[in-house]
């Protein structure tokens, strides 16, 4: 071939092209490895510009180009053609989702006996899809299948909780219904049908309403940061009537972690105005408004515990019972934060008031200690049944995570409990103050999410 025959060939070449897009709205675009950088305010602005920028090279080529499109969902492969319409790509019929599937199946994701099989004979998308990062399902005796192909706590969620198709609500498969006017409206990826499956479970209606108690003898051991997340997850899921509330006997730090309101009341002014209010049947719901922190974008309420430094006054299981009494009337779902003396009555009543126990530890020696140490005390006086039932939370400390240690927490409490959670280590968590949930990343809310989904299951 003479020069003139390698400038034509060269000219007529079609560029690889490739993009990514994130759920903070930046991105790139890869043309023949040369990285554009993209940057807007939402994800679905950054895809809408991904796909203008590759029109623009579709026009000057005068034909649509063949693009793969990363999202958070998954993988695309498109056309895009000159005039900012997209097809899907010959031969593709929906995006592959590999992003979504972790390298291998954890060794300990096998189902407690319990569990059923795999519903037969259509496997639900996301059954398919193997179970998300941090979820393992308990313990159970070695078979000889290969774990990838055991069913997982996921499975028994949408074996439970199946979910209606839909056109995608998440991700860049969102902009390419817009652009394209509905014309192409894709389904959405394995990970948004996780996502969906795991609402549908926190939706679910319940036969009466519902305490979760949050446990953990140790200070440190992420209790409180615990019943705020699953309290403004159900919040957000449900519509509201979510009550996370601290039940320590003498002072507690949910009402620091909540957004301040306009009094400073908590759960002993309550129980001292209680008498005032009117006997169980004849308390409202709007006189507990001077009590409780409302937690307006979230969709819950917030019970402190006394938080006056020079009050002699405490908690005991009386107190509890009165207080349960009345506000389980109200809410549907009570998320209630312990102290770390378990010998006091008011901790062993919330226990034995508990519908679902959640053990909350971060992965490190002393707080997982303390974690087993509960459990261990509570089956041995009698709530057996309550610890097989109960939820184990790990929370990453830091970036940086033992994985030795890890294993050790997955076995040691997957052989005691329902489930394990893993949340991640996340910089707005850290420091102590009222949590600002849409400050969180998105790949926190996702994870705990999964844990009020667990959590939501047991109920």
């Amino acid at each position: 071939m003479d020069d003139d025959e390698q400038g034509v060939a060269t000219k007529t070449r079609d560029p690889e092209i490739s993009a990514e897009v994130r759920e903070d709205g930046t991105g790139e675009i890869s043309v023949d490895g040369v990285v554009e950088r993209v940057e807007r305010e939402t994800l679905q602005e950054a895809g809408a510009a991904i796909t203008s920028r590759i029109a623009e090279l579709a026009e000057g080529l005068g034909h649509p180009v063949p693009v793969q499109v990363r999202d958070p969902e998954g993988v695309w492969s498109l056309l895009i053609h000159p005039d900012g319409s997209v097809d899907e790509a010959p031969g593709d019929t929906a995006a592959t989702d590999k992003a979504d599937e972790p390298d291998e199946a954890p060794a300990d994701a096998a189902p407690t006996p319990e569990q059923p099989a795999k519903p037969e004979p259509a496997p639900d998308p996301v059954a398919e899809s193997g179970p998300p990062p941090g979820l393992i399902a308990a313990s159970a005796p070695a078979r000889d299948r290969s774990a990838a192909t055991l069913p997982t706590l996921d499975d028994l969620l949408a074996a439970r909780h199946p979910v209606t198709a839909g056109p995608a609500e998440r991700g860049v498969r969102v902009g390419i219904r817009r652009i394209t006017f509905g014309a192409i409206s894709p389904g959405p990826g394995r990970k948004e049908q996780r996502r969906r499956v795991q609402q549908a479970a926190v939706r679910r209606g319940f036969d009466g309403p519902k305490t979760i108690v949050v446990i953990n003898p140790k200070g440190g051991a992420h209790k409180t940061t615990a019943t705020m997340m699953l309290a403004a997850t159900f919040g957000l899921e449900r519509g509201g009537y979510t009550l996370a509330w601290d039940n320590n006997e003498t002072r507690g730090t949910l009402g620091w972690r909540s957004a301040h309101t306009e009094h400073a009341r908590t759960a002993v002014d309550l129980l001292h105005a209680l008498p005032n209010l009117g006997d169980e049947g004849t308390v409202r719901v709007g006189d507990l408004d001077a009590f409780v922190r409302t937690q307006s974008t979230q969709q819950f309420d917030v019970l402190a515990s006394d938080e006056d430094s020079a009050s002699a006054a405490s908690v005991d299981a009386a107190s509890f019972t009165s207080l349960h009494t009345v506000l389980s009337r109200f809410y549907r779902v009570l998320v209630v934060d312990t102290g770390n003396n378990m010998r006091a009555s008011n901790w062993q009543a919330a226990v034995t008031a508990a519908d679902q126990i959640v053990v909350v530890s971060t992965i490190r020696e002393d707080t997982a200690q303390s974690a087993a140490w509960a459990l261990d005390a509570l089956r041995s006086t009698g709530h057996e049944d309550a610890v097989r039932r109960a939820v184990t939370v790990l929370s990453e400390p830091d970036r940086k995570v033992d994985k030795d240690l890890r294993g050790r927490l997955r076995s040691h409490f997957g052989a005691l409990t329902r489930a394990i959670v893993e949340v991640p280590h996340d910089a707005a968590l850290v420091a102590g103050g009222p949590i600002d949930f849409e400050s969180l990343r998105p790949d926190t809310r996702d994870a705990w999410l999964r844990a009020t989904a667990v959590v939501a299951d047991g109920l």
